[in-house]
């Protein structure tokens, strides 16, 4: 073994940060934080070290919030006030609770409809063994709240034991506007009920939108569309109105934060500046996973990430050790097998994409930000960890490093 080889790969480090606030210079701290963590701990940043920070606390920096009511009046405007078709909302006290009880204020009446046996991130309404056994189909067929409740009773959630159904129904009530629920999947099941209708699904959007325009509907607007310009001097989010938002009070929602390029860019030149070092830097929010036990994908913001360095585009472009080693070297063994595959590694370089080669099958070429991204919400959690920075080393090392 050489001496300088390298005995470890990728490395995800949660930083601490203080708590912060808006209108604090999220730049330096972040830098200033990596950099005192590095000293503290004895480690060195590299050339292509990645830095990540949670969306989270990039919106708080930025101030970027907006309010129940203020969601109220842009729904009131953009939708007319009346019998508003809510469409495919996601199953989470967080995530969506705080926005319909926005939306039901700017209505006189809501018809939910929700998609079902799941929403679109995996939330289940009722088992799919329960659609079986009960001979409906969930591709065609309509269902009243009076139907839902004769066929599958009340389902509570298994991670949260909400029976939503009755949650967003009696939250809608409270918000002073009447109710009415159905279940159904095809986005044209709403026009029986409205022609006004608010989409409310995040990564099927555009299509659910199409289907409507062309269908007839009168004024189709989705989550994306509310809150894409300040009311009444608020926060919002030009480009995913209210998508990637998230309850902070019971009154206010911090949105996802907006143009940060520049952000990434600063934090990038910083550590340039105090290192010599070429780090890359992102803004990450949920990671692109899915629960095996609950079947929830993870990604309820509408990208992983809203902005990252240009090192950071595209995909990985490697080759599968296992593949090489157990076919085109399967007798070589030792220090002539290790060559032989580090030759494969360096050659690769200048070959262009690796898809379609036998030699990269099972690598998983997603985009590098959702990979990371992923990677970083995984090691920061959602919790008390208070390590809303992460620090990834050697991700894009391999083994000639």
């Amino acid at each position: 073994m050489e001496q300088n080889e390298r005995l470890v790969g990728t490395v995800s480090r949660g930083i601490r940060c203080p708590i912060i606030r808006e209108g604090d210079n999220l730049a330096e701290i972040v830098a200033d934080s990596v950099l005192a963590a590095a000293k503290n701990e004895g480690f060195t940043l590299r050339d292509r070290d990645v830095i990540s920070v949670t969306e989270s606390i990039v919106a708080r920096s930025q101030g970027n919030y907006c309010t129940v009511d203020d969601i109220a009046e842009d729904v009131r405007v953009k939708l007319g006030g009346g019998t508003i078709g809510v469409l495919f909302p996601i199953l989470s006290r967080n995530r969506f609770a705080i926005c319909l009880r926005g939306i039901a204020k700017g209505a006189k009446k809501v018809v939910l409809m929700l998609s079902y046996p799941s929403d679109e991130v995996g939330n289940a309404l009722v088992s799919l063994d329960k659609i079986d056994a009960a001979g409906i189909n969930p591709y065609s067929d309509v269902l009243t709240l009076e139907k839902y409740r004769a066929l599958f009773g009340e389902n509570k959630h298994e991670f949260t034991g909400v029976d939503y159904v009755a949650y967003y129904g009696d939250l809608i009530r409270e918000s002073g506007a009447e109710v009415e629920i159905i279940f159904a999947n095809q986005p044209k099941a709403i026009l029986d009920y409205t022609d006004c209708v608010l989409t409310c699904d995040i990564h099927t959007r555009a299509r659910t939108k199409r289907i409507l325009r062309d269908a007839g509907a009168k004024v189709v607007c989705g989550l994306d569309d509310i809150m894409n310009a300040p009311v009444n001097g608020s926060g919002c989010n030009e480009k995913y109105g209210l998508l990637g938002s998230n309850k902070s009070t019971e009154d206010k929602i911090k949105l996802f934060p907006r143009e940060c390029k520049p952000f990434v860019l600063d934090i990038q030149e910083r550590i340039r500046k105090a290192t010599g070092k070429n780090v890359e830097v992102m803004v990450y929010g949920d990671g692109a996973f899915k629960d095996p036990q609950g079947k929830i994908w993870e990604l309820a913001d509408p990208i992983v990430s809203p902005a990252y360095t240009d090192g950071l585009i595209g995909t990985p472009n490697e080759l599968k050790l296992k593949y090489l080693a157990d076919n085109d070297y399967k007798d070589l063994s030792g220090d002539a097998l290790k060559e032989a595959i580090s030759k494969s590694i360096r050659e690769k370089e200048g070959k262009g994409s690796l898809v379609g080669n036998m030699a990269s099958q099972g690598t998983t070429p997603r985009q590098l930000t959702d990979l990371i991204g992923s990677l970083c919400d995984l090691t920061s959690g959602s919790g008390d960890k208070g390590t809303p920075v992460v620090l990834v080393q050697g991700y894009f090392d391999n083994y000639t490093n």
